[in-house]
């Protein structure tokens, strides 16, 4: 699980990259200010969520729990959801009805973080 994670969340890491530099780039000169924000809030909370993702494995060494593997399996259903909705949506302004996908993406990265919290906290609380 861990090292499945950790190779995904380096490809994810390295599609971020391109993902930024592409709208940096390419798409400045094409967007809007609105839908340019919006497209780089999908590339800020997707690089937030790959290191999600990379805590998520390297704990998992520390706190071997199924909640961990679930987060993060939540964490890139997230990045896909919610980052990839905005994606499209800044790009795409007909695909109107991929704004309601977004919010199911951050429900993902929200329970992400309960169930990390909760996987580590049930090991940390029997120890004590």
């Amino acid at each position: 699980m861990k090292r499945n994670f950790i190779i995904i969340a380096a490809i994810l890491g390295a599609i971020a990259v391109m993902l930024g530099a592409f709208g940096a780039h390419a798409l400045k000169a094409t967007l809007t200010t609105e839908q340019l924000q919006t497209y780089e809030t999908g590339v800020r909370y997707h690089f937030y969520h790959v290191i999600a993702l990379l805590a998520a494995a390297i704990l998992y060494k520390e706190y071997p729990s199924k909640l961990l593997v679930w987060a993060g399996n939540l964490f890139i259903a997230g990045i896909m959801l919610f980052s990839g909705s905005l994606y499209l949506l800044s790009n795409i302004s007909s695909l109107k009805v991929l704004g309601m996908v977004t919010p199911l993406g951050g429900v993902c990265f929200i329970a992400g973080w309960l169930l990390l919290a909760t996987g580590c906290r049930k090991k940390i609380k029997n120890q004590e």
